[in-house]
């Protein structure tokens, strides 16, 4: 299947739109949610568990699958689709928020960043150059290039020399990759904080470039509601009608759905995963803390408008006895249905915009707010 990007509907009321990025692993519907597999795993599932729950893609991290196995072992082995047994389309991640998370074990130069590896504290040197050719070699139907951003706090000129890197590591990106011949995509990588300035500098030197797709990274670390919502909006005015958006790392669900009202396309986030391992479990009343003793007791599904396995079969009760024994069965129950809860919002999003009835859901799902208990 050739690569691209196809809007097939837009919703009469709103921004957001229906649309198909093309891969070679099969087209994904959009708006869509990437499950965070950044091991090549999702952790507590298998893939059959992820196909039955509907997941069109995950997330991949090649900064980890550098780390280990190794990409070199990974080729031995037909290539990452092969290696992981997932025949469906993948996005890998450069590594850009590994800087960010692993500041102290990462120094960036103008020419790539230095890591101390936070396994061994190997030293290691990537260039942008070595990441797009590290996912080549990986086989990811979606690259990402890779960036630099500093915490939102931060002043001006950190952001400002931040977009300059990514800017030049953009480039560099574009000019490796397109020494190949590929079916892969490349994305690039906007930033600039809160700072609509930066954020339009980044985006008309990507644009420049002509990536496959354009993402909105560096955002959701704290910044104010009214700060998202304002740099969405001036990103989107500048972003071509004809290629994905991304809003990188974005889980609570009122954030999507303002995003999607603004036309973004495509989001990915460890929310629903990491949480559900915690015991926090996302329903359409508000989230449930399943330890909590309220429930020792509680003969109810997590949600009784939820069909997930998980409702289907097992009592709130069951599961915080599950959670206080430390089961590995709890980590898998309590992701099914998170990951369920998810991915059924997003089937939903998607009917609600053909059906131009997008603003009806988008009222209606605020009751789901992440911040909101049962």
């Amino acid at each position: 299947m050739r690569k691209g990007f196809i809007v097939t509907h837009r919703d009469s009321q709103s921004q957001a739109r229906l649309g198909l990025i093309l891969t070679p692993h099969g087209p994904i519907e959009t708006p869509a949610f990437a499950p965070v597999a950044s091991q090549g795993t999702v952790k507590a599932l298998t893939f059959a568990q992820l196909e039955e729950l509907g997941a069109q893609v995950i997330l991949v991290n090649s900064y980890h699958l550098y780390l280990r196995p190794g990409i070199e072992l990974i080729e031995r082995m037909g290539g990452l689709h092969s290696f992981i047994s997932w025949p469906k389309p993948i996005i890998s991640d450069s590594g850009g928020f590994q800087i960010y998370s692993h500041s102290p074990l990462a120094k960036i130069s103008l020419d790539g960043v230095y890591f101390s590896s936070h396994l061994d504290g190997q030293k290691i040197f990537l260039r942008p150059e070595d990441v797009v050719n590290l996912q080549l070699r990986l086989g990811t139907d979606i690259m990402m290039v890779l960036d630099y951003f500093v915490p939102y706090s931060a002043p001006f000129d950190q952001h400002r020399e931040a977009v300059s890197i990514t800017s030049l590591w953009a480039k560099r990106s574009k000019e490796e990759f397109k020494k190949k011949e590929t079916t892969q995509q490349l994305w690039g990588i906007c930033q600039g904080g809160t700072f609509s300035d930066l954020r339009r500098q980044s985006l008309e030197f990507l644009l420049k470039l002509d990536f496959d797709g354009y993402a909105l990274g560096g955002l959701g670390l704290g910044e104010p509601k009214t700060e998202l919502i304002k740099i969405i909006n001036n990103c989107v005015q500048l972003l071509p009608e004809d290629k994905p958006r991304y809003l990188m790392g974005m889980g609570y669900i009122s954030d999507i759905l303002e995003a999607v009202s603004q036309g973004i396309d495509f989001f990915d986030c460890v929310l629903p995963t990491r949480n559900a391992r915690t015991g926090t479990l996302f329903t359409s009343h508000g989230k449930i803390v399943i330890k909590q003793k309220k429930y020792a007791e509680d003969k109810r599904p997590i949600d009784e408008h939820c069909s997930c396995y998980t409702c289907r079969y097992f009592s709130r009760a069951y599961l915080r006895h599950l959670y206080e024994r430390q089961e590995i069965t709890s980590s898998i129950l309590n992701t099914i249905h998170n990951l369920h809860f998810y991915l059924d919002i997003f089937r939903k999003i998607r009917q609600s915009i053909a059906s131009n009835s997008f603003g009806s859901l988008k009222a209606s799902l605020s009751e789901a707010d992440k911040e909101k208990e049962e």
